[in-house]
């Protein structure tokens, strides 16, 4: 019983140590610099540089913020 609870006690302590991680994380994709000035409102990895229609959906880029 006390072999057990020893071993419960050390796999815990691992799992809380595992769920603690404190490792840097990537950029996600908003973080990232955007690419075009214009892009499509659906499908905001398809940019351009100068106006013009998503090549997936067929819909117009609109401006991008820039701020």
């Amino acid at each position: 019983m006390k072999k057990a609870f020893i071993i419960l006690s050390i796999a815990g302590l691992l799992t809380g140590v595992a769920a603690c991680d404190n490792s840097p994380k990537t950029p996600t994709k908003e973080a990232a610099k955007p690419k075009g000035k214009y892009y499509c409102t659906m499908h905001p990895d398809v940019t351009a540089d100068k106006p013009g229609t998503c090549s997936k959906c067929g819909m117009d880029l609109v401006e991008r913020d820039e701020k």
